[in-house]
């Protein structure tokens, strides 16, 4: 797995001029989203090449689930600037655009990268999430769009090597999506721990992962800054458990929920958990980890010990409890809806999953948290 120094945003950034300056970069490519602009980090940028004679080129040329030819564009910027760097700050897209220029810099241009054997380089990348929840930051996944079709790229080269954990990027988020990112990070701790590819190191990850964002949901949800840094670093924590293991059925059950919806995705994951964790540990005689049913059910008490439960069943409880105070909108679903919902789940994502699951349970799940 790669190391990732934490930089933190204090003294006005001292710690990036360092990493700039230890790294020798000259000229930097920066990805960012529109909310750039609503940043403190952007008067950092903009002092960059009188400070420390840092050129900045920015790309944002990008949308919400980047598509293949913005990352093309992305990576004949790098090349044409001569840049030596890649920072990306924004969300899960910036982060994912930037890890592929980072991975396609090196191939050969006149080809599809994506039908390209990837050659991993050691060009500096650097993530500033301005949300805590998607954990793009710490994995080795990322996700574009080439004609219209999903594509997941995958290299454990495209992990940033440098994670700035700035909290004051989380102040301007609407609240509902400080609510549902949030819910992202805890789905992937929750996930991972069950999931049949977990480890020792993986569930430490989500365990850390999970005690923080209980303890600190509150002062995370009001703006408190020390909560705010927290949840940063239960996010990024999550997203190591999560490209150990990668997420099981509530992701594979949720991402249609937000299309058909328009609900945002950690907050249809965790209507999709909130019904998977209960059935669950009433059907663990199901199970297909190959470690076993005793396993099983002793993981599902580490979870409930990790959420401060004495069992699993409270822990279920618990669950319900964090979502009913959230207030999160069900959706009501008609019939033609079930019928879309059931046959859209990514079988792949099923293979992590510890309980076999079915298409009549997937809609049976479907049935239990969606009103009608």
């Amino acid at each position: 797995m790669v190391k990732q120094t934490i930089l933190s945003a204090e003294n006005d950034y001292k710690s990036l001029d360092i990493w700039l300056t230890d790294n020798k970069i000259a000229r930097l490519l920066l990805v960012c989203d529109r909310s750039l602009s609503f940043l403190t980090i952007k008067d950092y940028f903009g002092t960059l090449p009188e400070r420390l004679g840092v050129k900045v080129v920015k790309f944002d040329d990008f949308q919400p689930n980047p598509l293949y030819e913005s990352v093309v564009e992305g990576v004949a910027l790098f090349k044409r600037e001569n840049c030596q760097a890649i920072i990306a700050v924004g969300g899960g897209s910036s982060i994912d655009v930037a890890k592929c220029i980072k991975l396609y810099s090196n191939m050969d241009s006149s080809q599809n990268y994506l039908k390209q054997p990837i050659l991993p380089n050691n060009i500096p990348l650097l993530a500033m999430p301005t949300t805590a929840g998607t954990g793009s930051e710490a994995t080795r996944y990322a996700v574009i769009y080439y004609e219209g079709v999903k594509q997941s790229v995958a290299d454990e080269s495209c992990i940033p090597s440098a994670v700035l954990m700035d909290s004051s990027a989380l102040k301007t988020l609407p609240l509902y999506q400080k609510k549902s990112t949030m819910l992202d990070a805890l789905c992937h701790a929750l996930e991972s721990f069950w999931s049949v590819n977990s480890t020792d190191q993986s569930k430490a990850f989500s365990r850390s992962a999970i005690e923080m964002i209980l303890s600190h949901m509150d002062g995370y949800l009001a703006n408190d800054d020390v909560a705010n840094t927290v949840m940063l670093k239960a996010a990024n924590l999550a997203g190591k458990a999560i490209n150990i293991t990668q997420t099981t059925a509530g992701h594979a059950m949720c991402y249609k929920l937000t299309s058909l919806y328009g609900i945002a995705h950690g907050h249809a994951a965790a209507l999709c958990d909130k019904v998977l964790f209960p059935w669950m540990i009433q059907n663990t005689d199901k199970c297909i980890d190959l470690r076993g049913e005793e396993y099983l059910k002793q993981t599902f008490h580490e979870i409930a010990q990790a959420m401060r439960c004495s069992t699993p069943e409270q822990a279920c409880e618990k669950w319900d409890t964090i979502i009913a105070g959230l207030q999160l909108e069900i959706p009501a679903a008609s019939q033609e809806d079930y019928q879309i919902l059931k046959t859209s789940v990514n079988p792949t994502r099923l293979k992590n999953h510890p309980i076999q699951l079915d298409a009549d349970t997937i809609d049976m799940l479907y049935h239990r948290f969606l009103s009608k």
